[in-house]
């Protein structure tokens, strides 16, 4: 896997993945940033989620559960000293469908956790508390 991240200006970056895809990466105001893209730990924490929610949604799929939409809701501590790392992440799936078991969400969430989402346990490996929860919703009628 490769990437290139470029500076743009000030605190602003490009930044491209070796699939070819680009974003724009900015800092904070305080720093010379325009607020032009997500900071560079926003990009880790929705990494983070974003692995997990494949992961989550492919296995649900697999098991031939009716998955409508699917979320992640995630919040993460960090240290108050540098480097700011994440203490504590909060990952909480909503998955929408029509009867789905609660045993096969519940077991998809683990299994990301525990085996799949690379993200996730390099960071949990590296000190990060990550804490999973879920809830299971009906589509709206």
């Amino acid at each position: 896997m490769k990437a290139r991240v470029k500076w743009s200006e000030n605190a602003s970056f490009i930044a491209e993945s070796g699939s070819g895809h680009a974003m724009v990466v900015d800092g904070p105001a305080e720093i010379g940033g325009r607020n032009l893209g997500p900071r560079p730990m926003e990009l880790v924490l929705m990494g983070v989620g974003a692995c997990s929610s494949v992961d989550v949604t492919l296995i649900l799929k697999k098991a031939r559960q009716n998955v409508q939409d699917c979320w992640v809701d995630l919040e993460a501590d960090r240290a108050d000293a540098e480097p700011k790392v994440f203490t504590t992440i909060r990952m909480h799936f909503v998955v929408v469908g029509s009867g789905l078991s609660e045993n096969h969400v519940k077991r998809a969430v683990e299994l990301s956790a525990e085996k799949y989402c690379s993200a996730s346990i390099m960071l949990g490996r590296g000190g990060v508390k990550i804490e999973h929860s879920y809830e299971i919703r009906e589509p709206a009628a």
